[in-house]
Parts: C-alpha cells; sequence; structure tokens
C-alpha cells in the first residue's frame, strides 16, 4: 500500500508498506477520507523527536478491511471512525478516569507517534470494540471524519472550562481546534462568547460558530478589551487554543478570579510557560488551569457522531482545501504553510 510518511525530522513522502495485519483485539480500516492537522507540522518538524519514515496523520474514517478472532462488534465492511487518541482502556491511568494518559503522559497519543498513522491506504487500530465508532449512514465520510480530533479537542476546551450557564468565554485563536471551542462553548450555554483572532476569514468562521464580539489581536489592546467588555471583571472561563507563551499569558490575565484557563493548544516550542505572576493573585487567585488531550474512545465518537446526526454544528465548513490522497505532498504543503488562507485540508482516498 502506498503510505505518506515523515522520512526524518523535515522531510515527508510517500513510501510503500505492507497492508497491516490485526492482532486479535484490532481492527485495519480501509481509509477514505482524512485531515491534516497542525500537528502533523509540528511532528514533522521534531516537536515529538526524531522519527524514521513513520506514517503521518491521526484524523480518518474509513471501512473495516479486517478485525481479530477476538473483536466482537466490528466486521469487515463497517463504515468506522477512529479517534485520534487510541487509549489503553485498561491501563490504571485510564481506571482513574484519564485514558489519553493511557501508559504515561499522553500515551494513548499512538497515530503518528507510537504507530503509524492514518495517511495510507489502510491503517491499523488495536482495541477495536474500545476505539472504533460506527458511522451513521446520514453522515458522511467528509463530516464524520472531524470527530476524531477538532470536534474532540474543541469541545472539551470547552467540557474543561467549567463554563456556567450564561457565563464569559474568551477563545484565543481561532484556528480549527479554537473555532470547535467556540461551538462547544455555545453547546455548553455560554452567554457571551469572545472570540480572539486576526484573520478576517476566520473572524467570519468564528462569527459563524457561535463568537458573539470579535477581538482583533492586531489592532487593539485584548485584556483591555476583554474587561471593558465583562465591566472589568474579566471572563469566566479563558480556553487557550493556540499553544504560544503569550497567549497564555494573556488567558491568565482575562480570567477573573475563580475563573478557569482551559489549555488546548499544542506548546511545541520553548522550555517552559509563563505564568503572570501579578494577573495570577501572586498564586492566590482561585484561578484554574485545566489541561487535556483529545479525548479518544468509542462512546466519544458516538457521541460526537450524535451531535453531527442532529445538526447541533456543521464543521465543514473548516474545510478550505480538498485533494486526492495522490496529491498528498501539495496538500501536506498547503496545510504546513498555511497557503492560500487555508483552515483545514481534506484528503480523499477514495477518488
Amino acid at each position: 500500500m502506498k503510505a505518506f510518511v515523515m522520512k526524518e525530522i523535515g522531510s515527508v513522502g510517500f513510501m510503500d508498506k505492507p497492508i497491516p495485519e490485526p492482532g486479535p483485539t484490532d481492527a485495519v480500516v480501509r481509509t477514505t477520507k482524512a485531515l491534516i492537522c497542525t500537528s502533523d507540522s509540528h511532528t514533522v518538524q521534531g516537536g515529538i523527536g526524531p522519527r524514521t519514515n513513520l506514517t503521518l496523520g491521526h484524523e480518518g474514517v474509513g471501512v473495516v478491511h479486517a478485525v481479530g478472532d477476538e473483536v466482537k462488534d466490528f466486521r469487515a465492511g463497517d463504515r468506522v471512525l477512529a479517534g485520534a487518541i487510541t487509549p489503553d482502556w485498561g491501563d490504571l491511568a485510564a481506571q482513574n478516569g484519564y485514558p489519553s494518559q493511557s501508559g504515561g503522559a499522553l500515551g494513548g497519543f499512538k497515530f503518528a507517534n507510537l504507530k503509524d498513522g492514518v495517511f495510507a491506504e489502510y491503517f491499523h487500530v488495536s482495541g477495536a470494540d474500545a476505539n472504533l465508532a460506527r458511522i451513521p449512514d446520514e453522515i458522511p465520510d467528509d463530516v464524520a471524519v472531524y470527530c476524531a480530533d477538532m470536534l474532540s479537542t474543541g469541545f472539551m476546551g470547552a467540557e474543561h472550562g467549567a463554563i456556567p450557564i450564561g457565563g464569559t468565554v474568551a477563545v484565543l485563536a481561532q484556528g480549527p481546534v479554537g473555532l470547535m471551542a467556540t461551538a462547544g462553548a455555545r453547546l455548553r450555554g455560554a452567554g457571551l462568547v469572545i472570540g480572539v483572532e486576526s484573520v478576517p476569514s476566520r473572524q467570519e468562521l468564528a462569527r459563524f460558530y457561535g463568537a458573539d464580539v470579535i477581538v482583533d489581536f492586531g489592532k487593539e489592546d485584548v485584556v483591555e478589551r476583554i474587561h471593558e467588555l465583562t465591566d472589568g471583571q474579566g471572563v469566566d472561563t479563558a480556553i487557550e487554543a493556540l499553544g504560544a507563551d503569550v497567549t497564555f499569558q494573556t488567558a491568565v490575565k482575562v480570567t477573573k478570579p475563580g475563573g478557569t484557563i482551559s489549555v488546548i493548544g499544542y506548546f511545541g516550542q520553548g522550555e517552559f510557560v509563563r505564568i503572570p505572576r501579578v494577573e495570577w493573585g501572586v498564586g492566590m487567585a482561585d484561578k484554574t488551569i485545566a489541561t487535556g488531550l483529545c479525548p479518544g474512545g468509542r462512546l466519544r465518537m458516538e457521541r460526537l457522531l450524535r451531535v453531527l446526526a442532529n445538526k447541533r454544528v456543521d464543521p465543514t465548513r473548516l474545510t478550505t482545501h480538498r485533494f486526492p490522497f495522490s496529491a498528498m505532498e501539495r496538500a501536506f504543503e498547503v496545510s504546513d504553510k498555511k497557503l492560500e488562507d487555508t483552515v483545514k485540508v481534506l484528503v480523499s482516498f477514495d477518488e
């Protein structure tokens, strides 16, 4: 089969690999659609260290090709979604309520990290009964694929943010996951959603997904403007969706005492992230910093698919570019370099 791989840090391309075989509890899926994530770029840049000929990608859907003898709930021909995170559900971390951390910090992050990812004609899924979800007939593949990461991570930002009904929320950065955090904040009942973004097309998307006000950090002081919008109090919840030290500091500054800073950004550079001391109440302002890795698993995927089936959110507005798998090198370049005002790049394997 053809696979699109990280050859080494800074280098990508196609290579031939054997079609994987399922273990007793595993499945092999024939890929139909996949999305390129900024995390794929971080990986190629060395964000998780050196890798050699590792198949990239963690957002994919497809059709079951084969299953192991002990798989009970899935069969060849089923149309399925696999979460970007595929935890080991018997691990102690999973039993303690943190399945994404099974096997150690970020241990549920297997695709394109500990094993080959989904940018191939076929991909392997461990623990199929726990990590796959059947896609309802009414949901097309190019819609369902957003559940793998973007909806799951973005909504997690809102869930971890402890948003009260009618509360105030600031979502810092309106990239794909920030936009889904904006949609998640609206779904969680926020009374005021503030989107922080400078790119006009992303500002428009933020409004579509539920931002009531846009703060343009290229034109105004974000901290001053958010305090103005909240009568000097600050927000109940700030969602950091970029993964940058300066953005994290802004999130702390705009959150009221007793509020929550929910972090969903990928901090791929630097040794430390700084907390502004005074705005943190010198450590005593009761500001909670919540972090998390994209939730995975069958139950999570089924819930997200239900959100799509009942048309609570339309993630396809994020899709700005479409490419066949044969053009994967160009697709990756467009996503990696953010060319042509890209938001999300969809790759089709069945064209």
